[in-house]
């Protein structure tokens, strides 16, 4: 299977160093929205759909990550920029893991949010994918949604999560099931030896999807990473903890 022509957004100074930034399954670039002010005065971001997700294209299934790996590759070209610091959340991350170890040339830096080298139970994988087949990406939306914020978020922000919620439910099914399998297939562990980009990895203490042991065993692998965990925060940190993502963003990429 080819590359497909990714919807991408491009904020920021045309001459700026780039900033990729890859979402996480069920979600668009519009979850980046929290970072954009912050960082696209000194940086051009560019916010991608993977494909299955969004304005991108949705071809029949099954994906491998080295598709979603080459739909960036193929963006990047488009856009012509040669190299880029690469960033991404859960399935965002898993991309940009993919991205430098297997094109390293075209990877500056690396950002690696509520993300998981390997994530299991494959079962589980093949279970969702099968009810949202079944049913439509609806029929998870709230469970999934469960797991990005935390309660104490959820009573204190209800519209932000309803905001979330409804992101998920719009993912077209055969494209949010496609990357499923995607996950469920999965893993990077022996491919972080190979990682060589200045990687910050950052987690969420309160992550019912990918707990920090997951950040723990990235950051472990790849040989110049550091490691930067939010006490109190779920998957979603990007949207809960927007201030402290932003900061150490801006630091890390400066």
């Amino acid at each position: 299977m080819g590359a497909v022509p990714l919807h991408h957004v491009d904020d920021g100074p045309a001459g700026a160093p780039v900033l990729v930034l890859g979402s996480s399954l069920g979600a668009v670039g519009r979850m980046w929205d929290p970072q954009v002010p912050a960082l696209a005065d000194r940086l051009r971001v560019i916010r991608y759909d993977h494909r299955g997700h969004g304005r991108s294209p949705v071809p029949a299934g099954p994906y491998q990550l080295a598709d979603l790996g080459g739909d960036v590759l193929a963006l990047l070209d488009r856009l012509k920029v040669g190299r880029a610091h690469i960033g991404g959340l859960s399935l965002g991350g898993m991309v940009a893991m993919w991205l430098a170890a297997h094109a390293p040339e075209r990877v500056d830096r690396l950002v690696l949010m509520s993300t998981s080298a390997k994530l299991g139970p494959p079962e589980g994988w093949a279970e969702r994918a099968a009810a949202v087949r079944a049913g439509g990406t609806a029929a998870v939306a709230d469970t999934v949604v469960g797991r990005w914020f935390t309660p104490e978020y959820a009573a204190a922000d209800p519209a932000t999560v309803t905001y979330y919620r409804d992101m998920i439910a719009a993912t077209p099914p055969e494209g949010y099931a496609a990357c499923c399998g995607v996950v469920e297939r999965m893993d990077l562990v022996p491919d972080l030896a190979r990682i060589r980009a200045n990687t910050l990895v950052i987690s969420g203490t309160d992550d019912p999807a990918t707990p920090p042991v997951h950040a723990e065993t990235i950051a472990g692998g790849i040989s110049d990473a550091r490691l930067e965990l939010l006490p109190g925060h779920a998957h979603l940190a990007n949207v809960s903890a927007a201030a402290e993502i932003n900061a150490l963003l801006a630091d890390f990429l400066a």
